[in-house]
């Protein structure tokens, strides 16, 4: 519109709306799937009783699933097992962002795929830096395939005081890994929605 003319009465554009968060990969487990080896598969645990918000699992040992429990006291460290309870879990994986971590991510995802955890809804995956900087292309491409067997995928920054094993306060973190938070809390909450069947 230009200064001095007469205003024109616009229709007002119909903005659809738009989920705040849309999965990225498999939402629950599926039919034709078949369970890894037994050698390939995590342990269960009854933790019945001691139901957080929601569970992280490292998928491998050095995940990084105790370093995030430790910013929510709402959340646990599954102890790389799956949490089984009567009433279902809302599971987090977590894997370091090399290519044994992701292989071993993929291994759980296939495994929760293969519909043989029942009562466990997995939210996503949470890919940790191994190292700081940018991630290698192929470790990149191989974290977008893993993350297709997930609802979601995040990549966490990495966080230098880790390495000499201090904590942080979730509010001293790089503001990148406070999105990634957030964005597993609204995925964790879409999850606790949804059971698994």
């Amino acid at each position: 519109m230009t200064l001095g003319a007469d205003a024109i009465d616009e229709p007002d554009l119909a903005i659809p709306e738009v989920p705040a968060f849309v999965p990225t990969g498999a939402t629950r487990p599926q039919m034709s799937v078949p369970q890894p080896d037994h050698a390939d598969r995590l342990p269960c645990r009854d933790v019945s009783g001691r139901e957080p918000g929601f569970w992280w699992l490292g998928v491998h040992g050095g995940a990084g699933e105790t370093s995030l429990a430790r910013l929510d006291k709402k959340t646990k460290a599954a102890g790389h097992h799956w949490p089984v309870t009567a009433a279902g879990s809302v599971v987090v994986l977590v894997a370091r962002s090399n290519i044994p971590g992701l292989r071993a991510a993929r291994l759980a995802a296939t495994e929760w795929a293969s519909r043989s955890l029942p009562g466990i809804q997995v939210a996503g995956l949470v890919v940790m830096a191994d190292a700081p900087g940018r991630l290698p292309k192929e470790i990149r491409d191989f974290s977008r395939v893993v993350g297709g067997g997930v609802p979601h995928v995040w990549h966490f920054p990495w966080v230098d005081p880790w390495r000499y094993g201090h904590d942080v306060a979730p509010e001293e973190l790089p503001k990148e890994a406070r999105t990634v938070l957030e964005q597993v809390r609204l995925a964790v909450t879409a999850a606790a929605g949804h059971p698994a069947k």
